[in-house]
């Protein structure tokens, strides 16, 4: 039985003013010890978050796939570790997007994370058009091969659906369409690394809130929730959580 595993994404948000939510939400949902948590922070936060000395995983929304070299602005994941980070997303949509990221870079990222002895939460999902054109698991499957860093397997690793149409905009997608591109995802896995595949845990994101938060986590093969917006705060974080503990 794989644990929920609820992370926050901070994205561009957040300064020093912000640590005392971050005490916040480590002592609220310390209060649920069946659900593993995490807080992806920006750079600048992840050094005075890890030195709050709370039992709260701090993480990083991104990383270098070289471990130095001339790379002007990037962050390796030797720093991260040094920082205090545990935990690194790679590819998220965003990130795939505007900075162009390609399949093959994310997965170099992923497996420098895990060179650095850091888990990883590697980002896949479809955009509105390739939903609307039919293509969706086509597209997402596809990620999972050309993204999945070798030596896959193991609670090291987490994928992240995301529809890229449902992030920050208030829509997600049925119940039913997100239980089948989780079972779909799981299928994939399992014919890549076969009962590897049993240890990774998918989660769901997009728009998650208090409010919808305990239909999509009880999902099918739906192991935990990255969560944008909501997890800026303890008031907002905080439910999502408890709703991951209830199941």
């Amino acid at each position: 039985m794989r644990r929920k595993l609820v992370a926050g994404n901070w994205k561009m948000h957040g300064l020093r003013a912000q640590l005392g939510e971050v005490e916040a939400i480590a002592a609220a949902t310390a209060q649920h010890a069946a659900v593993d948590v995490a807080l992806c922070l920006p750079f600048t936060l992840i050094a005075p978050a890890a030195a709050l000395g709370t039992q709260l995983p701090i993480g990083a929304q991104d990383v270098h796939a070289n471990d130095q070299g001339a790379h002007t602005g990037c962050v390796s994941a030797p720093m991260l570790v040094e920082a205090g980070a545990t935990l690194t997303i790679v590819g998220h949509s965003e990130r795939r997007a505007d900075q162009h990221e390609t399949d093959a870079q994310v997965k170099a990222k992923a497996e420098a994370g895990r060179r650095a002895g850091l888990d990883v939460i590697l980002c896949i999902g479809e955009t509105l058009g390739e939903r609307d054109a039919g293509r969706a698991e086509e597209i997402v499957t596809g990620q999972v091969v050309a993204s999945l860093p070798d030596g896959a397997g193991g609670d090291w690793l987490a994928l992240a659906y995301e529809p890229v149409w449902a992030i920050g905009t208030g829509r997600t997608p049925t119940e039913a369409d997100v239980a089948a591109m989780h079972g779909a995802i799981r299928a994939k896995l399992r014919a890549l690394v076969g009962d590897e595949a049993d240890a990774i845990r998918i989660l769901y994101g997009g728009s998650v809130n208090a409010g919808n938060a305990a239909a999509l986590l009880g999902c099918t093969d739906v192991d935990g929730a990255l969560v944008g917006g909501a997890s800026l705060t303890a008031e907002k974080f905080v439910p999502i959580v408890a709703a991951g503990a209830a199941l």
